[in-house]
């Protein structure tokens, strides 16, 4: 549960299924909860937004941008800004050979919703 209601979090997720649990959850956990469904809103909200804590970013996503290339620039103008990565194909994101996603933890769907809590108190402690 988020002990500072002012945690703000941007999920990138094109499932409308995936995307309206998850921010259910995060909702419900006490996070501030922002939504993408694709590249293109995900860099509108990085570039609206001052406040972001947090981004869980699928990967494989529509239009041709992946999560990694929404991540890696997002961190490079806000560097404390924590990313987790989901996916059904989590291997992708290995061998994309980015920094970043050897670094950040990488949530293989189906996953725990749990589990994902539990990752982002790790991360926002």
């Amino acid at each position: 549960m988020s002990s500072d209601a002012q945690d703000v979090v941007l999920i990138v997720e094109d499932e409308p299924s995936i995307l309206m649990v998850l921010s259910a959850y995060l909702s419900g956990e006490g996070y501030r909860v922002l939504e993408a469904k694709n590249g293109e809103e995900a860099f509108e909200v990085l570039a609206s937004k001052p406040h972001l804590d947090l981004i869980v970013t699928d990967f494989r996503l529509p239009g041709g941008i992946s999560g990694v290339q929404i991540a890696e620039p997002a961190l490079m103008l806000r560097p404390d800004l924590k990313v987790i990565f989901i996916s059904g194909f989590p291997q992708e994101i290995r061998e994309t050979g980015s920094e970043l996603a050897k670094r950040v933890p990488i949530l293989a769907k189906p996953f725990d919703l749990d589990t994902l809590g539990a990752q982002i108190q790790k991360l926002l402690v």
